[in-house]
């Protein structure tokens, strides 16, 4: 009895820091998540070729078997799976390798370099993206013309060429802010293991790898999951890079067609994409650390 009055005491403390948090997590994800699950069974009929009443009807699956049928859909599912394995690897390896240079007692003005590393990120998404759509577009961007100058026809904005020209983008922007996790992970790891390491023998990179790495193993895996599901909420970049990419389809990444349903007053079809969007990157973070966590076993 005295446990379970001790239990309901911490309780009772501690539920003025937790409530707030609660409440805005139920009405921010749980209810618009909740509201897009229901309206998903359901569809609109119009009668009269359109141009009559329309009546909302209960669907049941026909909104699930309409999307692993709707080929645009899978088609831009493929895209940002495409481009998150060419970017994410690139970025996380990048920023450990910054992150363990900014952590070495070597390193000099590691404040600024923290500084310079994080303002790409700093920078909202659409305004890189418009940077960026300068330095690409074909009759604009001086790297196409230095190229030219040497013989070389090159086009950032073909059908070939924007996945990595949007993964380039997505690894300038998004290098810094894991460059900053990384390193902060890096700050924890006790001294006198690197100390006993430097004793044994094992030092400078050796040490990084083989010390150091393993014992941030944790914010590691934790911007292989931010990383993932940033990859498939893609859609400033090539919303943005439209202007200059008129190939680039409306139904480019998996918002950007939800947002094609939603503007085509198709409401029902888009929560379903989104449902099922959302179950996606659910899967794949849980598949993640499962996997590693398997590994350690």
């Amino acid at each position: 009895m005295t446990n379970r009055r001790r239990r309901l005491r911490e309780l009772r403390r501690a539920a003025p820091f937790v409530l707030p948090f609660l409440l805005v997590f139920v009405v921010v994800y749980l209810l618009p998540t909740g509201y897009s699950l229901t309206q998903s069974f359901f569809a609109v009929k119009r009668s009269g070729l359109g141009l009559g009443g329309a009546e909302t009807t209960f669907a049941g699956l026909h909104n699930y078997v309409r999307v692993f049928h709707d080929g645009d859909f899978l088609a831009s599912l493929g895209r940002v799976a495409f481009i998150g394995i060419i970017q994410v690897p690139v970025m996380l390896g990048t920023a450990l390798v910054l992150a363990l240079l900014l952590d070495s007692a070597t390193t000099k003005g590691g404040r600024f370099f923290r500084i310079a590393y994080f303002i790409p990120y700093g920078l909202p998404g659409v305004i890189a993206g418009l940077v960026w759509s300068f330095l690409y577009a074909p009759s604009l961007s001086p790297v196409t013309r230095a190229l030219e100058g040497i013989g070389i026809d090159f086009s950032f904005v073909t059908d070939s060429a924007l996945p990595f020209s949007i993964a380039n983008i997505l690894t300038w922007a998004w290098t810094g802010y894991n460059t900053i996790l990384i390193y902060a992970a890096l700050q924890a790891v006790p001294e006198e293991t690197m100390e006993a390491a430097a004793l044994d023998g094992c030092s400078g990179w050796k040490a990084a790898l083989l010390i150091k790495v393993p014992q941030i193993r944790p914010a590691l895996l934790l911007t292989l999951v931010f990383s993932i599901i940033g990859t498939f909420q893609l859609y400033n970049e090539p919303a943005t890079m439209k202007s200059v990419a008129p190939n680039l389809s409306s139904t480019y990444t998996p918002i950007m067609a939800a947002l094609r349903s939603l503007s085509d007053n198709d409401f029902n079809y888009a929560a379903t994409q989104s449902v099922l969007l959302g179950a996606l990157i659910c899967v794949l973070s849980v598949a993640v650390f499962r996997a590693s966590a398997r590994k350690v076993g």
